[in-house]
């Protein structure tokens, strides 16, 4: 086991100590990557594996799982190492126990602490990946260019290479010309987000605390946060009922809701198809019909 012997040379590297890798089983619930548990010495982990072109990927991963646990109101799993080999590249992380039964009050309020963590400029130290698609994170102090350039003009870029012309690209350049309109007496504040935060991206652990994992770091506005933990059905009533507790939400986001969500279903254009054409047109024509 040639890759799990390079893996157990990275964990060693980084923890000091030296041990034999006991595979686990593999772990399933992903697209993108390989995962499996495996135990070290006396710990358990959590590794991903990819090919080795993935590296960024990962350090990136690791990067946005450290910059995560600056919250202590939620779990997050610690990154320990990523590495490649030439052929394949790897994360390895604590492997949380999940599966358990918790309050989504304590996610709601856990995810209100995660945003009060702010810095002053939108984006983020480095670039990552939001699923497998470039996400560019080039720091700005003007959120409404980078939501224009960074998240909706390069994903409908992108959709134009894959060959989604059309009526997409004319509507879509319609709504990047007026859609700052919709912050009209809004000005947001450049928080910590998890990125990424759909039901698959959260659990609970064998003792109840709210876990988030898989993330697409950057600082923007929270809503973005908000808007996409409803895109795929909602995270129940109680989880809403404690982040705006925590920290109300502007009025105007049930409208911003659809100009946020409209990235992730471009995002899922470009990764899986044109399946999802007609629910981006869809969002652009509403949010269109909302400017007039």
């Amino acid at each position: 086991m040639p890759l799990l012997d390079n893996i157990a040379s990275d964990i060693a590297a980084a923890t000091g100590i030296t041990a034999t890798v006991q595979p686990q089983g593999s772990v399933g619930g992903g697209c993108i990557n390989e995962a499996q548990r495996i135990r070290y010495g006396s710990a358990d982990y959590f590794v991903k594996t990819n090919s080795a072109r993935r590296l960024d990927m990962f350090a990136a991963e690791a990067a946005g799982l450290a910059a995560l646990r600056r919250c202590e109101a939620l779990k997050i799993p610690a990154p320990v190492c990523y590495g490649s080999d030439g052929q394949s590249s790897w994360l390895v992380m604590e492997y949380l126990p999940l599966g358990g039964r918790g309050e989504a009050r304590a996610l709601g309020a856990g995810l209100a602490a995660l945003h009060r963590i702010t810095q002053p400029l939108f984006g983020w130290e480095r670039d990552n990946t939001i699923g497998s698609t470039p996400q560019p994170n080039t720091p700005s102090g003007d959120w409404i260019g980078f939501w224009r350039e960074q998240r909706l003009g390069f994903q409908l870029d992108l959709a134009a290479r894959h060959g989604h012309g059309g009526r997409l690209q004319a509507q879509g350049g319609r709504l990047l010309g007026c859609f700052q309109h919709l912050f009209d007496g809004y000005t947001p504040v450049p928080s910590l987000l998890h990125g990424d935060l759909w039901s698959g991206n959260y659990a609970y652990t064998q003792h109840g605390e709210p876990a988030i994992f898989d993330p697409a770091v950057y600082y923007g506005d929270r809503e973005a946060d908000i808007a996409m933990t409803e895109l795929f059905g909602g995270f129940g009533g109680g989880f809403y009922a404690a982040y705006t507790g925590a920290w109300p939400l502007d009025p105007g986001y049930d409208t911003r809701r659809t100009l946020y969500n409209l990235y992730h279903i471009l995002n899922h254009l470009n990764l899986f198809g044109g399946g999802y054409l007609g629910q981006a047109q869809g969002m652009i024509d509403r949010l269109l019909a909302e400017l007039g």
